[in-house]
This record gives structure tokens, sequence and C-alpha cells, in this order.
């Protein structure tokens, strides 16, 4: 195995692999899939945190078992998802464009109209594991605004890079960047 950052995240201690974006920078890979102890603290942790909502919104995929997660455990009984493709029991689809730090090219997320209406002048906390470049939440909240909801909270487990200087944004942790020799930057 390679270099690995070591934290402690909703008071569970696990070991990131640093992966490669390019020469000089690395990123430590938190990955909740397949972790429901994991996933289980963070959510709870998050939701001590979460202001009013009427709905959580996450893009696919790695903020799903989060949110699937926050709302089960606060009895929610719909949480919104934007979608990496279209699916053929979709309609009246809205989208925005995305390019993340962990995307090698440009990404669309979409909206199911359906949730789009169930959104429409509701309280909105849009959750993800991870914000780093903010290029997600950004196309998110694009979508929200297309909606017509009302974007009370942006959360996630872990703040990186410019993330961390935010303040819209409710984290639990900081991730920071590495260097190739695997040092903090």
């Amino acid at each position: 195995m390679g270099k690995a950052y070591k934290m402690n995240i909703a008071g569970l201690e696990r070991a990131l692999p640093l992966c490669r974006v390019t020469d000089d920078l690395y990123i430590g890979a938190f990955v909740i899939f397949g972790d429901p102890e994991l996933t289980t603290a963070c959510a709870n942790a998050l939701l001590e945190k979460a202001p009013e909502y009427d709905y959580l919104i996450t893009a696919e995929a790695k903020g799903i078992p989060l949110v699937h997660e926050m709302a089960r455990i606060n009895n929610n009984q719909k949480y919104v998802l934007a979608r990496k493709g279209p699916k053929l029991y979709m309609r009246n689809i809205m989208s925005a464009t995305v390019r993340s730090i962990t995307t090698a090219k440009e990404q669309t997320l979409y909206l199911d109209g359906n949730d789009a209406e169930l959104m429409k002048g509701k309280r909105i906390v849009i959750v993800d594991d991870v914000i780093s470049t903010g290029e997600s939440l950004r196309a998110i909240e694009e979508l929200v605004h297309m909606a017509g909801g009302n974007i009370v909270g942006r959360m996630c487990i872990l703040a990186e890079g410019d993330a961390i200087c935010r303040e819209d944004i409710t984290y639990l942790h900081e991730l920071p960047l590495f260097n190739a020799d695997g040092t903090v930057k």
C-alpha cells in the first residue's frame, strides 16, 4: 500500500490513501462506500449541525449513502438526488455542468422535474462527502435555484483546499492537500 493520511473522522480512525491529481498535488481519498459505521457516525454528526430543512439533496454517487443515512436517522420520507445521467423515468429534466477535482472531464448533473417541483419554495440542505473546489456544490446550487428551492445549508464531512476557508459550508473536519512526498501542503 502507498502513502496514507490517518485522521479521526466523526470519532473513528481512518487512513485515507493519497492519490495523485498532478505531479505536485495529491489528495486524501475519502470514500464512505462500504463503511456503514463511518457513514452513520458522519450522518449523526452532520445532523447535529444541520439547520431546519425540508429536503436534503446530493450529487450522485459518493454522497448517496451519507444523505440516505441522514434522511433515515431524521425520519425524512424523501431526499433528492442530482444524477450524472438522465434516466428514462425522469421528466422535465433540468441540468447543470460540473468539473470537480476528482473528475478528469466535464460532467453534467441532472434533476428530475418531479423532484424540482417538490423543492419549489422549500428549505434545502446540500450534502456531500467532500467539498474541495466547490464545483459540484455550485452545480447543485444551480439546480436548486432553477427548481425554486431555498438553500439553507451546505454540509459535508470533509472540507479540502479552498473550501476550508469558505464560511458558507458546514463541515466536520479539514482535509489538507498533499505534496508528492506525502507531506501536507
